[in-house]
């Protein structure tokens, strides 16, 4: 898969991408205010792009289940000179947000990727992204942060949720998006089941069929929590990411493109073994067949 920015271009052709998570916020169910500063936010996305991440995913607002929205000037004052530093360091960034303003702002620091959870349902950010020519990562989620865990009924969850990001992306295009700069995320917690989280990773083909790079962003999530605690296996969110690892890994064998992931360093393990086993190569030399 090649997935088309606004400056740069970015290929599967050698690895998957792995994407960390950088959350300039105050309550992130995992990584809250440990990122805040714009110092420290930096410095930790620099550590990120050190340890090897293809992109650096910006948040000035957090999507846990129950977050509370952040005004538009409050989240571009926390995002905007964390990503332009981090992309003056050599970073590729995108930005996570919902909200148009904030992505134009972001994209104006150099962000060239916009990851929007609320999946372009503001006509405005369609506008955005395609007049700004960045990529996109359009994602399901049901309803908003606030909300989205109160309604988790689906006739099948794979099959609504891939039939949701084909009418996106077809909406997306619609709308001058170039179809090369588009990437898919199935919305892994956001308003699915801790089973439904499991029928989406153990079919991310599903998604790769549609024909676009697919996202996969599952890291220290709840769902993850709860098979641990019925292992006797009890942790909190940042204890999670052995059980993070073995998703990144679903999500190379089911074809994804990219990994979304807050431990990039232990991903990057996961991520590089698991594409030996599925390509046959070790950083393109191939690996005897007896």
């Amino acid at each position: 898969m090649e997935w088309r920015l606004r400056e740069s271009m970015l290929s599967t052709a050698a690895h998957t991408l792995v994407m960390g998570v950088l959350n300039v916020t105050p309550d992130s169910f995992s990584d809250g205010g440990l990122a805040l500063d714009e110092a420290a936010a930096i410095a930790r996305g620099t550590e990120m792009l050190r340890a090897g991440a293809d992109i650096v995913d910006v948040g000035g607002e957090s999507t846990r289940p129950g977050a509370d929205p952040v005004d538009s000037r409050d989240e571009i004052e926390r995002v905007a000179t964390v990503v332009a530093e981090l992309v003056a360091a050599g970073a590729i960034v995108s930005i996570d947000t919902m909200k148009p303003s904030v992505a134009a702002a972001a994209v104006a620091a150099g962000a060239e990727i916009v990851n929007d959870v609320g999946g372009l349902r503001d006509p405005a950010m369609v506008e955005v992204v395609a007049g700004l020519e960045v990529g996109v990562v359009i994602m399901h989620m049901r309803g908003e942060p606030r909300t989205m865990q109160a309604d988790t009924t689906y006739d099948d969850v794979v099959e609504d949720v891939a039939v949701y990001l084909e009418k996106r992306a077809d909406l997306a295009i619609d709308g001058g998006i170039d179809r090369r700069r588009i990437c898919l995320d199935p919305g892994i917690g956001f308003g699915k089941s801790h089973l439904q989280n499991l029928d989406l990773l153990n079919n991310v083909s599903r998604f790769v069929d549609i024909g676009f790079p697919v996202l996969i962003g599952a890291s220290r999530k709840a769902f993850l929590g709860s098979i641990l605690d019925a292992a006797g296996l009890a942790t909190g969110p940042a204890e999670r990411d052995f059980a993070t690892g073995a998703t990144v890994s679903a999500a190379i064998l089911g074809g994804a493109a990219a990994v979304r992931v807050h431990d990039v360093a232990g991903a990057l393990q996961v991520a590089r073994t698991t594409d030996a086993i599925v390509r046959g190569q070790l950083e393109g030399r191939g690996i005897g067949r007896t």
